[in-house]
């Protein structure tokens, strides 16, 4: 696909331990468009003591969540930037029924104006759901332990050590974070199930979903991805 064309909004939606950050990264390699983290905006704004990211410090200092509206001002500040004008990939965004209403909105009204009357840019966002098996979800985070020294990740069930317990590089003992533990997990994918699912039934409607089997290997979920995006831009080209 050449750098000109034009790819869209992608939407990644999928539990902690999907693969969404993998398959983000391969979207961009591919179609050479930008991956946009809230999460990591968000962190950005406060390292840069931006108006957006003092409000949501203060907040945060005060353990307080981070309201909708911030969000908002921050997400807009970032897809208004010149490389995301042939599409982005978000990951982590939209969480809940009212952010993917936003974001419907912000793409209608805004982002879509920039474009020429050729009607580039019009299409509705890609909204590709990873899904992948409860309990293969709490393997694959329950399993991971962390090198301290070196920052390697590991997973007992399907790339263990060669030694339990230790890393392969300098021998340190691994370390479970304190997210991976079992009960923390099972606490994490039953908020993602309730808030997700309002977001997911909101595309559904919209017939802009595709839905992804993530229980397999990573290149085979690309592979799918990667063809979910190709039919949506044809199917808008066509339009």
């Amino acid at each position: 696909m050449g750098e000109a064309s034009h790819i869209g909004p992608v939407i990644l939606l999928g539990p902690p331990g999907a693969g969404k950050g993998t398959q983000a990264r391969k979207i961009v390699e591919r179609f050479g468009i930008p991956q946009i983290s809230t999460g990591e905006l968000l962190r950005d704004h406060v390292a840069r003591g931006t108006e957006l990211g003092q409000q949501a410090k203060a907040l945060m200092d005060r353990g307080e969540l981070v309201p909708d509206d911030l969000m908002y001002g921050i997400a807009a500040d970032r897809l208004r930037q010149p490389d995301a004008q042939r599409g982005f990939v978000l990951d982590g965004f939209p969480r809940t029924a009212a952010q993917a209403g936003w974001l419907d909105a912000f793409l209608r009204n805004e982002f879509f104006d920039n474009h020429d009357d050729s009607g580039q840019g019009r299409c509705a966002p890609i909204v590709i759901q990873l899904a992948v098996d409860y309990n293969q979800l709490l393997l694959r985070l329950t399993g991971r332990r962390l090198c301290p020294t070196d920052g390697r990740l590991y997973n007992i069930h399907f790339q263990p050590p060669r030694v339990d317990g230790v890393c392969d590089v300098d021998g340190t003992p691994l370390i479970i974070r304190d997210d991976d533990r079992e009960e923390v997990v099972r606490e994490r994918l039953t908020v993602y199930d309730n808030q997700t699912k309002p977001v997911v039934d909101y595309f559904g409607r919209r017939e802009q979903l595709v839905a992804v089997n993530a229980d397999r290997a990573v290149e085979q979920v690309t592979s799918d991805i990667f063809s979910a995006i190709e039919s949506g831009r044809q199917k808008c080209a066509s339009h």
